[in-house]
């Protein structure tokens, strides 16, 4: 199995500054989509971004204009960014990744690994 590690949570005020990273362990790991998803207390797991092995990129309404993913695909490396948190982006944030041909937002059995989960906080 694909041993995904994940680093970058931690406590941030509103309007600051996140960046996660999450690697696969396996350099010969080649999945066609690598996404970020998150839960919050009480609440399913939900998508937040997902990047193609091309580039495409899908984001949820809730983070569109404030998250950016990006992947180093010779590192199967995966990054998610934002300069602009939310209190309601506090959650338990987790990548995963699929061999869709289509990616998505899903947090289904597609996403066959995942990571360890980091907590973000946001506060107001």
């Amino acid at each position: 199995q694909v041993q995904l590690v994940e680093s970058g949570g931690g406590s941030v005020q509103a309007g600051g500054s996140l960046r996660l990273s999450c690697a696969a362990a396996q350099y010969i790991y080649s999945p066609n989509c690598m996404g970020w998803f998150r839960q919050a207390p009480g609440k399913e797991r939900e998508g937040v971004a997902v990047i193609s092995r091309d580039g495409t990129t899908i984001y949820a309404d809730s983070v569109k204009g404030r998250f950016t993913v990006s992947q180093d695909n010779a590192n199967n490396t995966l990054y998610l960014q934002s300069d602009a948190l939310e209190p309601g982006d506090t959650a338990v944030y987790y990548c995963a990744t699929s061999k869709l041909s289509w990616c998505n937002l899903s947090p289904s059995s597609s996403y066959d690994y995942w990571s360890q989960g980091t907590q973000v906080t946001v506060s107001s």
